[in-house]
């Protein structure tokens, strides 16, 4: 059943997201309950993919200077122009404005490292990266948004959904996953939490796809129409980082699995962090979340489509050539 899941995942994906659709539009009123069951899923993903991650490769992860510079220089050097760029079509309102400034100057630190890995990418390095990222996009932020929307918004950035969801989706579902691979040195019972976890891997993340879809459609409700004009800046964003990360992988003379995970790196966003923090803005700022909204479901099916899409940009023996 394991292996039949893992030869099917990318359909198994796109009928869980199929179904996420389906249920947020039949449901609209159950959002609150999908958006609460969206943290404890993810959480439990995370953990199985860190389960599958040897604390070794983590620590090993953290001397490697070239990938870090990439995933870093990228996230806070080159995102920042093209988001102050697509975010000039939407200044005509100001919560549309900071919601994709929100967005997209905040890169991902959960479920792209499951992406990554199924894109045959170098999970270890990237979930090395997630504490360097996490911290310099909570001291940054403020700075951009000040510079690309105004004072107004900085007064109301609060710092605790970036740290309640460091806790909850990256230490302690790290923390349980090596308490685990401690224990399944010495004891059969956390091998078999192993092997479990990893033929959960499919449906777990089917589950993820699933809910997070779901909470996202349901959230959008009445304001569908006005999403349509946000989705081809999200596309967009998504298309010029793949060529971004792609290119300076190659430029920097990283190995496929590095420079896979690099591009995933520097393509996701961190929406499911930043939308409570939408969501506490003013009423002046009223449509923010519906930008942080939009751009999930769209990176969640360009996710999937990465994960057939990369290896072919990236190749094992292809161009990016590895030096280490």
């Amino acid at each position: 059943m394991t292996g039949w899941l893992d030869a099917r995942q990318v359909p198994l994906y796109l009928g869980a997201m199929a179904a996420g659709v389906a249920v947020g539009a039949l449901l609209p009123g159950g959002a609150p309950i999908l958006e609460a069951a969206t943290t404890p899923v993810l959480s439990l993903l995370l953990f199985a993919t860190f389960l599958a991650v040897p604390l070794v490769e983590i620590a090993r992860s953290l001397r490697d200077i070239r990938f870090l510079g990439v995933v870093v220089g990228v996230n806070f050097l080159v995102v920042p122009v093209v988001a102050f760029a697509l975010s000039r079509f939407v200044t005509d309102d100001r919560g549309l404005l900071v919601g994709v400034l929100l967005v997209l100057l905040t890169p991902c630190v959960d479920y792209v490292i499951l992406f990554t890995g199924l894109a045959g990418g170098d999970r270890a390095r990237l979930l090395a990266a997630t504490p360097l990222l996490m911290v310099l996009q909570l001291l940054l932020l403020p700075v951009y948004l000040l510079l690309f929307a105004g004072p107004e918004v900085v007064r109301h950035i609060d710092p605790a959904p970036f740290v309640e969801a460091f806790l909850v989706l990256i230490v302690l579902p790290l923390a349980a996953a090596a308490l685990v691979q401690v224990l399944a040195r010495r004891h059969r019972a956390g091998r078999a939490v192993e092997v479990s976890m990893a033929a959960a891997m499919v449906p777990l993340m089917m589950l993820t796809l699933c809910v997070v879809i779901a909470s996202q459609v349901a959230a959008l409700g009445q304001e569908a129409v006005t999403a349509l004009r946000l989705v081809p800046l999200h596309v967009v964003f998504l298309v010029v980082m793949i060529v971004v990360g792609v290119t300076v992988s190659r430029v920097v003379r990283l190995d496929a699995a590095r420079a896979r995970a690099a591009t995933f790196g520097v393509v996701t966003r961190n929406s499911l962090v930043v939308l409570p923090l939408a969501l506490s803005l003013p009423p002046a700022f009223a449509l923010a979340p519906l930008a942080v909204v939009t751009q999930t479901l769209v990176e969640l099916i360009g996710m999937v489509v990465m994960v057939r899409l990369v290896p072919k940009l990236i190749p094992e023996r292809g161009r990016v050539i590895a030096q280490r």
